[in-house]
């Protein structure tokens, strides 16, 4: 038997007035004080079963299900419809964390899983099951803090939540996108950087696991509807976060049809300006590292490096000079990677493969004259096609993985003490590569415990390395005649 609740369980208010009680209460402290109640009757767990489970990262549903059953008093379930369904609230509860440039969301926020069979039925995004749950949302956030249990972390806000307007736009083109995929027989081929705020998040608890899709023999990976992590992190320090100041938008007025569209045209009006003349129009000093950038955002009509759609769909700005020879300088460099944090990792979770499959990229080109100027190419929008990923990225990344967990990374000094090692390189693959990305040889990371690096014996009598279970800084690069091949359309 449920008890019977003390809030208006129809009225969105009411839920949320009940639901700021808990702000400053532990998660631990919400199921003590329940269970002292003595009003809670569907948990019949003793403490310490029941704190394990829910504190366990594994465990679906973990402090939220505890919200729901200790604190507004109905039992945790996955039913299809929304936890408030008279109120047509959905419950989400979400952490954040602290980094040295402020708060963040911690994950994506998932809304609901997608059904292959089903989504292609539906009449439109206002009539969507996702709709049913995304629309009126009550967000419960608390901080995590490393090396702490969830259950000791207090919640911080509680706010009811529906995407302005302005979000919706961008919301309802993502899913479109999204179905369009599905309804073309490529649901293998989703990826969170087709879209912009919405994601198509992978959700099972095995990678090995596949489910059925409508036109296509194909079997595809499980996924979820998610607000991803970047949109979910501009709501909490925009719309949750007091004292909190926006950035600039690229929409400051009315509706666009497409906003991918939009940013591409304003650019495009640009298209064959030198840098020199750009920078007289928009009164930018004398050249910088990022002018190239702020040019961008200018044309833009944003007034710093930032604007707030980029920030809510996490879109990466990359200024690509391309030199008189045809030919770009710099492969395309991605922070570096901590080895032992490599080896723990697996290729379906690993942080690079991760973050490709999450990130669209903005393009903008700028190609070099024979006099010297660089005037204005093109830009498009682009994520990394899947079948790179998974078969071009995921080789590159297996083959450093499998080198630096098995300790068989092998340095080979020559004649001339220059040492090179049997990391791939631009050369083994057409896509990526791997290559220091530290201050000097003497910037470095430990290799993973109990294992150390090998110094070749060539004969020359050149090259050492004082310390073998340690190595120079090392990231993932795409390859300069990748990302040209992705660009030849708009290369002018």
């Amino acid at each position: 038997m449920e008890m019977t609740p003390w809030y208006d369980k129809t009225d969105p208010s009411s839920i949320e007035s009940y639901g700021r009680q808990m702000i400053g209460k532990t998660f631990r402290s919400i199921y003590e004080g329940a269970m002292a109640s003595g009003r809670i009757h569907t948990i019949k767990e003793d403490k310490a079963t029941y704190m394990a489970r829910h504190a366990d990262k594994n465990y679906k549903g973990g402090v939220g299900n505890l919200v729901e059953e200790c604190w507004f008093g109905y039992r945790a379930n996955s039913d299809a419809q929304a936890d408030f369904p008279e109120a047509g609230v959905e419950l989400k509860v979400t952490p954040y964390v602290e980094t040295k440039k402020g708060f963040r969301a911690k994950e994506r926020l998932v809304l609901t899983m997608i059904n292959y069979m089903e989504i292609v039925k539906e009449r439109d995004f206002e009539h969507s099951h996702l709709w049913e749950k995304a629309q009126l949302m009550l967000l419960v956030w608390y901080l995590h803090e490393k090396g702490m249990s969830d259950m000791d972390s207090t919640v911080d806000f509680v706010q009811l939540f529906t995407p302005p307007e302005e979000d919706l736009e961008i919301i309802h083109s993502d899913y479109q996108k999204i179905v369009a995929k599905i309804k073309a027989g490529k649901a293998h081929e989703l990826s969170e950087g087709d879209t912009l705020y919405l994601g198509a998040c992978t959700k099972s608890s095995s990678s090995k696991v596949r489910r059925q899709q409508p036109f296509s023999d194909e079997p595809a990976k499980p996924r979820a509807f998610s607000f991803k992590n970047s949109y979910m992190t501009y709501v909490l320090n925009h719309y949750i976060l007091p004292g909190k100041q926006t950035y600039d938008p690229i929409i400051k007025h009315g509706k666009v049809d497409d906003f991918e569209d939009f940013v591409e045209s304003r650019i495009n009006a640009y298209q064959g300006m030198s840098e020199r003349t750009l920078r007289q129009r928009f009164n930018l000093s004398q050249p910088s590292k990022s002018i190239y950038a702020q040019i961008v955002f200018r044309i833009l009509g944003v007034k710093g490096n930032h604007c707030e759609e980029f920030e809510k769909a996490g879109i990466v700005v990359k200024t690509i000079r391309i030199q008189k020879n045809g030919k770009m300088k710099e492969s395309m460099s991605f922070p570096s990677f901590r080895f032992q944090e490599l080896a723990d990792e697996t290729w379906d979770d690993s942080t690079f493969g991760n973050y490709l499959r999450d990130t669209r990229f903005f393009f903008v080109v700028f190609r070099e004259t024979p006099d010297g100027e660089y005037y204005l190419s093109g830009c498009k929008f682009w994520n990394m096609p899947y079948q790179d990923v998974e078969y071009g990225v995921r080789k590159v990344w297996q083959q450093t993985h499998d080198i630096i967990k098995e300790g068989r990374l092998v340095l080979t000094p020559d004649n001339r003490g220059r040492i090179s090692n049997n990391l791939p390189n631009a050369s083994d693959s057409p896509i990526a590569h791997v290559r220091p990305h530290g201050r000097n040889r003497e910037d470095t990371y430990p290799l993973p415990d109990g294992t150390h690096l090998t110094v070749r014996d060539t004969g020359t009598g050149r090259g050492t390395w004082p310390n073998t279970t340690v190595f120079t800084k090392q990231c993932f690069w795409l390859n300069n005649s990748y990302i040209l091949c992705q660009l030849k359309d708009i290369i002018l």
